[in-house]
């Protein structure tokens, strides 16, 4: 055990992931689906973990990957006819991002008596009838793991979902230890722009404080990069050729965030994954919660505790602790 502490939770937690899956990795080829093909640097981040895990942990990559749109069952059951099925980490199990929870339901509908395995996610619904709805769905399947990444989400589950719920940490941790580049700013502000912000800011006292969100990207340069990743996986079979476009695309995605956040020495945030790679990268942040408050309670169950972050009530309070405890 490392005597730095950021590194010791990174280790820690990752064990506690460990200690979640361990027992489902028996050496079958196993599938991963619903690649996070969109611009949020966090859902690169999930799935860049997930593949780290697997490969770290077991030595294995996925015999089948997919994302939503060229998702094949008979495909899935040639590539891996038997081992597990592992559906993507993040924070979309409920009623926010239906398109996710509509596909999850139909693995689940598809394979009644197959191991599968939600990876850990945040778990919200604004709908009580939506929620019955999973409720039938996951009934049906007899062997549904599902993970969670805080303690709200697991009492709900258990409440309300007839299956093998646990709580296990988000699996971008998987990803380790990263270096940041040299800052630029003393604050950067990384505020959400999508359906999970809280509400407005009032940002008049902070004229020279940049104030950005992480899903904004090139189209060129992302085309360029499947194109590089298709050219080196000439040669291999379709499931490793996709899993390379998929890694690359996702990589460059975190490069992305991780370039973006190096430019603070300090950050305010109520994105729960650059508290993540804030951490990752030994950044001090100050996290304000989302509209649905995943960030305060996965710092209370996971990564609270530490000198680098701090749970802020307000964007004043954050901005207050994030120029006290800068970098140098």
């Amino acid at each position: 055990m490392t005597s730095d502490p950021r590194l010791a939770l990174i280790e820690r937690l990752q064990n506690s992931i460990h200690d979640c899956l361990n027992e489902f990795m028996l050496g079958e080829p196993f599938a991963l689906v619903d690649f996070p093909n969109y611009r949020n640097v966090g859902d690169s981040a999930i799935w860049l973990g997930e593949i780290a895990y697997f490969k770290s942990r077991f030595g294995q990559a996925p015999a089948y990957v997919s994302e939503i749109s060229d998702f094949s069952a008979d495909a899935l059951e040639k590539a891996a006819p038997t081992g597990p099925i592992f559906i993507h980490g993040g924070g979309n199990f409920g009623d926010v991002w239906v398109r996710h929870q509509e596909f999850r339901e139909e693995i689940l509908k598809r394979w009644p008596d197959r191991l599968i395995i939600q990876l850990p996610q945040s778990i919200h619904y604004s709908s009580s009838a939506r929620a019955d709805e999973t409720a039938k769905i996951i009934e049906k399947n007899k062997n549904f793991v599902l993970l969670v990444r805080d303690e709200e989400s697991k009492l709900f589950a258990d409440t309300r979902f007839n299956c093998d719920v646990r709580l296990c940490s988000d699996m971008a941790l998987c990803i380790g230890a990263l270096s940041p580049a040299a800052p630029t700013y003393p604050i950067l502000a990384m505020l959400r722009t999508d359906k999970e912000k809280a509400g407005s800011y009032d940002l008049a006292p902070y004229p020279d404080m940049p104030v950005e969100d992480w899903l904004n990207e090139s189209k060129i340069a992302m085309r360029v990069v499947k194109l590089l990743a298709r050219a080196r996986s000439i040669g291999k079979n379709g499931s490793d050729a996709k899993l390379e476009k998929f890694n690359a695309a996702a990589g460059a995605r975190l490069a992305r965030g991780v370039k973006q956040l190096s430019r603070g020495r300090a950050i305010v945030t109520d994105r729960l994954h650059v508290h993540i790679v804030s951490l990752l990268l030994g950044i001090p942040h100050a996290a304000m919660d989302n509209s649905y408050g995943k960030i305060g309670r996965f710092m209370a169950a996971f990564s609270g505790g530490t000198t680098l972050s701090y749970r802020a009530g307000s964007l004043d309070d954050a901005v207050a602790w994030a120029t006290m405890n800068g970098r140098s």
